[in-house]
């Protein structure tokens, strides 16, 4: 196993990262019937994709496959947490890591790292309030929900674009590349809550033709090539707890930054499934800070 890791994982420095993704962007939106209806009875086949839970859960009533990836769920398919100081999970999927971040570090895998600084664009005051702090990295898989909703209600602070490569972000390419979730290009996005600071980290991956949020929408494509961000101070946007964020055209990872003594998580390790809404963590009693 760890060869085949190692093989898969070299294979992909070659590969022309964004010039496939963009190939899968025009595909996954491709509204010709027969090419997206067999497009999308695969994926529901192969990953056993439930579409009971969906709000239309007729597959060919979907204009593209885009639109099936990214369907919208029933209104109760997805409960929140009842406890009001719950922080809830972000997203559906799988842990991958989870824990405290340590003297600015955050674990990938065993025994690779990359900091809080790299991961948020390179801006050491930026990653200053999460020094110490909690994070949580939530792999979603294909057949999982794509919407991305807030753990804790919160106020728009900063949003930023961070391009980079696009190498997969399964479990076996982060045992094998390092800096992965530092390397891949992502779109942070930081608010201010009533635990303090919150980061909300959209990681990309090879195919994942784009990344939008519900105050800007499509953020990424184009990938550019120098860090851009966007200031929401004085245009305050404020999300309540639950509410949809944004959104992964195709799969990929969703990193959760905390502050030092701010929340405190579950009894959870990679590997355990995870859904939208559910209980990630608690704030704690003494982590109210004023936005």
């Amino acid at each position: 196993m760890p060869l085949r890791e190692i093989l898969f994982s070299l294979i992909q420095y070659p590969l022309p990262h964004h010039a496939l993704s963009r190939l899968m962007h025009r595909l996954t939106r491709c509204e010709n019937r027969a090419f997206k209806n067999a497009f999308i009875r695969q994926i529901i086949k192969l990953y056993k994709v439930d579409m009971a839970e969906a709000l239309q859960p007729d597959p060919g009533a979907y204009p593209s496959f885009n639109a099936f990836f990214t369907r919208e769920l029933k209104p109760d398919a997805r409960p929140l947490c009842p406890d009001p100081d719950a922080v809830l999970c972000p997203a559906d999927g799988a842990i991958s890591q989870i824990g405290a971040i340590e003297a600015g570090s955050i674990l990938q895998a065993k025994g690779k790292s990359y900091t809080a600084t790299e991961l948020l664009g390179g801006d050491p005051a930026r990653a200053a309030a999460f020094q110490n702090g909690k994070f949580a990295t939530v792999y979603l898989s294909p057949r999982d929900y794509h919407r991305l909703h807030m753990p804790l209600a919160g106020t728009l602070r900063e949003m930023v674009h961070v391009p980079g490569r696009l190498f997969s972000v399964n479990n076996a390419t982060a045992r094998q590349v390092p800096n992965l979730f530092a390397r891949n290009e992502r779109v942070v996005a930081i608010f201010d809550t009533e635990a303090g600071p919150m980061a909300l980290v959209l990681v990309g991956a090879i195919f994942v033709a784009s990344i939008e949020t519900v105050w800007q929408g499509v953020v990424t494509p184009p990938a550019g090539t120098t860090v851009r961000s966007w200031d929401y101070r004085d245009t305050p946007i404020k999300l309540e707890r639950g509410q949809e964020m944004g959104r992964f055209n195709m799969g990929s990872t969703i990193i959760v930054l905390f502050g030092e003594n701010t929340v405190g998580w579950e009894s959870l390790v990679p590997g355990d499934k995870v859904k939208m809404g559910g209980k990630l963590g608690r704030r704690a009693p003494t982590a109210v800070v004023s936005p």
